[in-house]
């Protein structure tokens, strides 16, 4: 392990974090809530004097020895695993400190819920935060849904071309892929379109009735397909037509941004094409016309049905969370559709969480070759996906993958039962803390929350939200011992 490239990256962070906090502090001083632009203010140079610390360290050991400045696979995850856990630690000291949320851990699973856009809460009463930790913890959405890192590349050269490394351990998907030579020039296209749903979004929902306050917090959840919400009742009070707004930025933001790449190149045959995006929609259909049928009785008329299933199939599927209505509440086969769209999950490359369309695809697609291999045992048949052939290295990421998902999911959800909630409580608790969604069913549903459960629990969900976040394996390469001996 380079510890020296590490320790400069998660220095790289904590400046950046720095600067992040001086935005919820200018809002604190608009509203006058002088406690709470204080604790950011003081987290703020704090965060700044941390990050200073660590470049002095990597000064020092430069000096008493030479040093190298590549970062390889194993340095890009494990900087993006750690910067991510020290991102969560101090995001969630002005919680505590503003004494709005005085309990650490607590504050530490609302910080990380926001970061890995969960959306997942533990408090009671959201009305009751000011508007300034109201706006830090939707803002945590915004950062965390592209990523810090690829921020961070966006701003900076960092180190050539070993900053693919961060990108590929940060980014969504089973292969990540540059969209330009230079990863900096992707990093730059990828946030240029981000700041352009940001932006669109919050002049609709401007146009449509909202404040700017809930208007700008409200499309961070939106675009980084987070769901914190700043009012107990989520998006419920709002009117129809900012509900479907809503629900049509969602989806939006849970399509792969390579369809927005090939629009702006004005490529149009290859953003059409992509099969990722196809089936992604082709689902969203699907789904929302079952469900819109199912639950027709408990509605006034038809559009309000449409209106609910559709808000409800675009937020889990993309993994936002916000919701319209207590989905808990209608029938069990609505019910079971949004928890295989919980797994589902949006497209590799957007912000949205879950397994993605593509690795479905991919492993539908082997199952398919296997069958074939078995009743044409000398045919040679290659899985294709967008006319391209998936290499062998994909494949089999995508299936230790699934692997790797499968047994944190079962592993956590035995662990959590320890506090004894009904199954459907921790069982759906844990799928959607991994995959990023928020509500789940029964005591973690949309009109709950996750206050009752344990500390040990909460630790447990923390690291779900975590490694749902990163991909899973930037947060597991850190417990193997060989990841951390030295060149």
């Amino acid at each position: 392990m380079n510890f020296y490239i590490v320790l400069i990256v998660i220095s790289w962070l904590a400046w950046l974090e720095s600067a992040f906090m001086l935005i919820p502090a200018i809002v604190g001083l608009f509203y006058k809530e002088w406690s709470a632009v204080g604790a950011f203010a003081i987290v703020a140079v704090g965060s700044f004097i941390f990050g200073s610390i660590l470049r002095l360290i990597t000064k020092i050991i430069a000096k008493k020895r030479t040093v190298k400045r590549e970062l390889y696979s194993r340095e890009g995850a494990a900087s993006v695993a750690i910067g991510w856990i020290v991102l969560s630690l101090i995001g969630a000291v002005p919680f505590t400190l503003s004494g709005e949320i005085p309990h650490y851990i607590d504050a530490l699973f609302e910080t990380i819920s926001g970061f890995t856009t969960t959306g997942g809460s533990i408090l009671n009463d959201v009305e009751a935060l000011s508007h300034t930790c109201l706006f830090w913890r939707s803002f945590t959405h915004w950062i965390g849904g592209m990523g810090v890192f690829v921020f961070i590349m966006a701003i900076f050269p960092l180190l050539g071309g070993y900053s693919m490394n961060l990108m590929r351990a940060e980014s969504t998907g089973p292969s990540v892929n540059k969209l330009v030579p230079k990863a900096q020039n992707t990093a730059k296209y990828l946030y240029g379109i981000y700041i352009a749903l940001t932006v669109i979004g919050f002049i609709v929902y401007k146009i449509l009735g909202m404040s700017a306050f809930d208007a700008a917090t409200t499309i961070f959840g939106t675009v980084g397909t987070g769901g914190f919400g700043i009012l107990n009742t989520s998006i419920t009070s709002y009117s129809p037509a900012l509900q479907w707004a809503i629900t049509i930025f969602m989806i939006l933001s849970g399509i792969n941004y390579t369809l927005y790449f090939c629009l702006i190149r004005r490529q149009f045959r290859d953003a059409f094409s992509i099969e990722e995006v196809k089936c992604y929609l082709a689902i969203i259909l699907i789904s929302t016309a079952v469900i819109a049928l199912n639950i027709r009785s408990m509605y006034a008329t038809t559009g309000d049905s449409i209106r609910h299933a559709a808000f409800q199939v675009g937020s889990i599927i993309t993994t936002t969370g916000f919701s319209t209505t207590d989905f808990d509440l209608w029938p069990s086969l609505s019910k079971t559709i949004l928890v295989l769209l919980m797994f589902c999950g949006a497209c590799s490359g957007s912000t949205g969480g879950g397994m993605k369309i593509s690795r479905l695809l991919i492993m539908f697609k082997t199952i398919r070759k296997e069958l074939s291999s078995m009743i044409h045992p000398n045919e040679i048949k290659k899985i294709q996906l967008d006319g391209k052939s998936v290499t062998h290295e994909t494949v089999r990421a995508t299936n230790v993958y699934l692997a790797s998902y499968f047994f944190i999911m079962l592993f956590s959800t035995l662990l959590v039962s320890i506090d004894n909630f009904d199954f459907t409580t921790n069982f759906t608790g844990v799928v959607a803390m991994l995959n990023n969604i928020g509500p789940g069913l029964g005591g973690v549903g949309p009109t709950c929350n996750f206050a009752d459960f344990s500390i040990f629990s909460k630790i447990v969900f923390m690291f779900d939200m975590l490694a749902g976040r990163l991909e899973l394996f930037p947060m597991l390469i850190i417990f193997k011992l060989g990841c951390w001996k030295k060149y």
